[in-house]
């Protein structure tokens, strides 16, 4: 059993810390973050060096390599600023269902788009009257001579305004019983007449993400956009959320570092009582509890990712890590702003920012309460 990292990763991992470093001006997240725009500079110089799409083949203009390499640059890039992180490593969420599926017409298509960072992706699953519960979707298409006619709304979309295309849960067949089985999974370009999307308003973090309701009028798509095989979407999109939970979980894991390392830091500056902060036992006692967290994280994110590299789909480990990770991310998070006091609550020091940011990581991707459910599922067996 080898827990080290391999040159190659290491070298991966350096050169997403030192771009972060480099490229995360202070003065620009704030603004950014403020007025709520995507990072769009940042996001195209990640995407010229690599950072984005690494694990697509190279023929989809990546590097051909593994979940793995892709988490340790989420980490390093959500550990250096949370909000801007999370807004580049997520700008190509749900292409891995493209990448996994056997649409190569679509591949060669949309995965460089996203790769050179020319194009935004998302996901379009979620629908207001069903939230976490995907088993059947109101909306719905239907085949009319070469072309899908889809109708319906999504919510809760990660790049919504943004995207250059979505991929969409659609019911195929409303006579599927179960219905799981009449869902398939269609590729919708957001330029197509009838997508519309609107801002679902304000929220908690995340600021530099779009969020939005996406409605679909009588939208038409070839049939050739559908996204693998028809009657098969649920459990492409089960299988997707294997992966996409591993990445979750490493946004949460560097979230919860990057709190870390600013509340170790202030400790060791601030003065109280006639001594260094860090000098009390009870503040060190806290930083050792914080950092064992993060080491449990850690190990448990890259023994998922690193699981998903050897081909082995396990939903009850990418549910431990998404849920281990993010419950370790809101409380760093929260115990930086309260080793900072007051400090911690304003805006200057970041770990208020880095707690509102935390705590989406334990919502998306399902719940806490959904990875329970996958968890206790894989543990108990079918219940007769």
């Amino acid at each position: 059993m080898d827990f080290e990292l391999t040159t190659q990763q290491k070298d991966i991992q350096k050169a997403a810390r030192e771009f972060a470093k480099k490229e995360f001006d202070k003065d620009l997240i704030r603004e950014l973050e403020k007025k709520h725009e995507f990072p769009k500079k940042i996001w195209k110089k990640a995407a010229d060096l690599g950072f984005i799409g690494i694990h697509y083949p190279e023929k989809y203009m990546g590097q051909g390599l593994g979940v793995i390499e892709n988490i340790l640059i989420a980490e390093e890039l959500c550990r250096r600023d949370s909000t801007t992180g999370s807004a580049i490593v997520l700008s190509s969420f749900a292409s891995e269902c493209v990448l996994r599926s056997d649409s190569e017409e679509l591949k060669e298509k949309f995965l460089p788009l996203v790769a050179q960072g020319k194009m935004l992706s998302g996901g379009c699953f979620t629908e207001p009257d069903h939230g976490s519960d995907i088993t059947f979707m109101n909306t719905t298409a239907e085949k009319d001579g070469d072309f899908w006619v889809i109708n319906g709304t999504k919510t809760f979309i990660t790049n919504g305004l943004d995207a250059g295309f979505f991929v969409v849960l659609c019911q195929t067949d409303q006579t599927a019983k179960p219905s799981y089985r009449g869902i398939s999974m269609i590729l919708v370009e957001s330029s197509r007449e009838g997508v519309t999307a609107t801002d679902v308003g304000d929220k908690m973090g995340i600021h530099m993400m779009s969020t939005a309701e996406v409605n679909f009028k009588n939208v038409h798509v070839p049939l050739s956009n559908l996204v693998g095989k028809e009657g098969k979407g649920f459990y492409q999109v089960l299988e997707f959320f294997d992966e996409s939970r591993i990445l979750i979980a490493a946004q949460a894991l560097g979230i919860a570092q990057g709190a870390f390392d600013r509340a170790l830091d202030y400790v060791k500056q601030r003065e109280q009582f006639g001594k260094k902060l860090v000098d009390f036992q009870i503040t060190q006692h806290k930083l050792a509890d914080m950092a064992t967290k993060i080491e449990l994280a850690r190990l448990i994110t890259y023994k998922a990712a690193w699981n998903f590299d050897q081909g082995r789909i396990d939903p009850k480990l990418t549910s431990m890590a998404k849920m281990y990770a993010a419950r370790t991310s809101v409380e760093v998070a929260d115990e930086a702003i309260q080793l900072l006091g007051g400090y911690g609550y304003m805006a200057e020091y970041d770990v208020e920012r880095f707690y509102r940011d935390a705590k989406i990581t334990e919502i998306y991707e399902g719940t806490k309460e959904i990875q329970k459910n996958t968890i206790a599922g894989a543990l108990i067996g079918k219940i007769k």
